[in-house]
């Protein structure tokens, strides 16, 4: 089963890929087949075996020899691994919560789309943003929803949560006249409080903030970056909503057990 679970997230993380590239082309990624971005040749089927055939092509086009980017194997990959940490160390587990399960894959594929998105363009795409978050909310309504905690999800919960990490970035927004936080940082702040709920959604924004310093001050001493330099924060985001859905309980017991005497 975790083999399965691993090859269908290479596949997805492939046609993630593809997403991304659409997106950004503003083509349709539901029609049309791949095809080189330089030569514009139509792949064959092995030109689109998920990293095996990068690494049989040793990373170059088959029809124009042109270079292809690593992103593409590495998030093949990094969607398999995560795939696999969900399916097996998620707070839900597997059965029988597998509802839960399905939906943080579906939900994962849109956060892996954001992820590269920013990073690559500094910018949250609608398109992927406003999908997720009606989803998410469906979900939080069904009878399958639930916290990462495992017990039964708290409707008014997740509101609350998604209503005030939008407003905390809101405010950062404001206050900074957009040049901290984008609108799309508080979109995304938004779906994460659906996805968390309080108090997870407190630890997940913690390690994003600190995770984007830690980046931020190593780009800088590494003269990548300046001060004044532009640096996406939905990555950060993402990589916190991880933290608190996978660790969550376990932080939020270890500071309330600091102050139990």
């Amino acid at each position: 089963m975790n083999l399965f679970v691993f090859l269908f997230g290479l596949i997805v993380g492939s046609f993630l890929n593809c997403v991304v590239y659409r997106l950004e082309k503003k083509q349709s990624f539901l029609q049309g087949r791949s095809f080189c971005p330089y030569c514009k040749h139509t792949l064959s089927w092995q030109d689109l075996i998920p990293v095996f055939s990068f690494l049989f092509l040793r990373g170059k086009c088959r029809y124009c020899n042109k270079k292809v980017s690593i992103q593409y194997p590495l998030v093949e990959i990094a969607t398999a691994l995560l795939f696999l940490l969900i399916f097996n160390f998620s707070p839900f587990g597997r059965s029988p919560a597998g509802g839960q399960t399905l939906f943080w894959l579906i939900v994962s594929s849109f956060l892996i789309i954001i992820f590269v998105y920013d990073l690559k363009h500094f910018i949250i795409p609608d398109k992927v943003i406003y999908p997720a978050i009606i989803i998410a909310l469906i979900f939080n309504f069904s009878p399958y929803g639930r916290s990462p905690a495992g017990g039964q999800f708290i409707i008014h919960n997740s509101i609350f949560a998604a209503v005030g990490a939008a407003i905390f970035f809101l405010t950062i927004v404001l206050i900074s006249q957009g040049k901290w936080m984008g609108v799309g940082d508080i979109k995304l702040a938004f779906l994460m409080g659906l996805l968390l709920g309080f108090p997870y959604i407190l630890v997940a924004l913690f390690f994003s903030f600190l995770i984007g310093a830690i980046i931020g001050v190593g780009l800088i001493l590494a003269k990548r970056k300046t001060m004044k330099s532009e640096i996406p924060f939905g990555p950060s985001l993402v990589a916190g909503t991880y933290t608190a859905l996978f660790f969550g309980e376990n932080i939020v017991q270890w500071y309330l057990s600091l102050f139990m005497i």
